[in-house]
């Protein structure tokens, strides 16, 4: 018996010594944002600092990692932390990076300042993917009095960017009530009015992404959350209910995905509290979370496969 217990654990460890996901060992990240910049990958997380999962999220800063490949990434560091928004307190929760006319712009989540208490959207600029980053416009964006349509101080979190082909570009963000507005070509002004969406069991993390003639609208849903999903042949919509298209990520009551193409391949990018203990520190969890990368596939129809999380990961 002894003996087979033996093997058996040496077994697990060899897998374990095999697994890819988490795919980041060095910190805790969470809330992913991917941008592809030419042949590379720039991936950007929050960074998960609590030291159990019984308190609540402590984030004060974002991380970037690279790849030309999606399997070796390189760790550069953070890129700013929450207060080097001079008007913003703390919280550095999720973000989203966009490349134009040779600017990055890095567009985050942060709680604002007493004068307009509540969490706010930042935007901050760089001429590298990697920083420094500098707030772009002195201010916040979105500031919690914009928009009333939910009780609590954090619905306008968790933005995410899209570029039209023509130019134009939204920026689509909430919890529990999904909004998008569109925003000027200079990318630190609101362009028109905060239009709200009509998404079944929204609860946050707006991404769109567009493939052939078709938008997906993916989003985290219900609590804890999955990852459901929406179709269009507009960014205006109408939106197309699908489905799931990820299930809960384990022991993390949130989610956050990331959907890119690189190199011909779709890859759908996310967090769990999957994270074993590290260097005698606790394991993952709910305040404790890693991000993790599995591929994503289409039917027939143009809708998406059921996104299966993997150990493994991609190969």
């Amino acid at each position: 018996m002894y003996k087979f217990i033996l093997t058996f654990a040496l077994l697990l460890n060899s897998m374990s010594l095999c697994a890819k996901n988490p795919i980041f060992t060095d910190a805790l990240t969470a809330d992913p944002a991917a941008l592809v910049d030419g042949d590379t990958v720039y991936l950007y997380t929050g960074h998960d600092e609590a030291k159990d999962n019984n308190v609540f999220f402590e984030m004060h800063d974002w991380l970037v990692y690279s790849s030309k490949d999606m399997k070796n990434w390189q760790a550069h560091g953070p890129i700013m932390r929450a207060t080097d928004f001079n008007w913003a307190k703390g919280d550095a929760w999720a973000a989203h990076m966009v490349k134009r006319n040779g600017k990055y712009y890095f567009y985050t989540t942060v709680r604002h300042k007493d004068d307009k208490p509540g969490f706010a959207i930042g935007v901050a600029v760089s001429d590298s993917p990697t920083g420094p980053f500098k707030d772009a416009i002195g201010h916040a964006l979105i500031t919690d009095d914009m928009t009333k349509q939910t009780p609590n101080d954090w619905d306008d979190i968790d933005p995410a960017i899209y570029i039209e082909e023509n130019g134009d570009v939204y920026m689509f963000f909430g919890n529990l009530m999904p909004k998008y507005v569109k925003l000027k070509d200079n990318m630190i002004e609101l362009d028109g009015e905060i239009n709200t969406l009509n998404l079944p069991h929204y609860t946050e993390a707006s991404w769109v992404h567009k493939k052939g003639k078709n938008y997906y609208l993916s989003y985290a849903c219900e609590f804890p959350e999955k990852i459901c999903y929406a179709m269009s042949t507009s960014i205006h919509g109408p939106w197309e209910f699908k489905g799931i298209l990820n299930e809960i990520a384990g022991n993390s009551e949130t989610n956050h995905q990331s959907i890119i193409e690189f190199k011909g391949q779709s890859y759908f990018i996310y967090h769990t509290g999957a994270m074993p203990p590290q260097n005698g520190q606790p394991s993952g969890g709910r305040f404790r979370r890693s991000v993790a990368i599995d591929y994503l596939y289409y039917n027939s129809d143009k809708s998406l496969q059921r996104v299966i999380m993997t150990t493994e990961g991609i190969h």
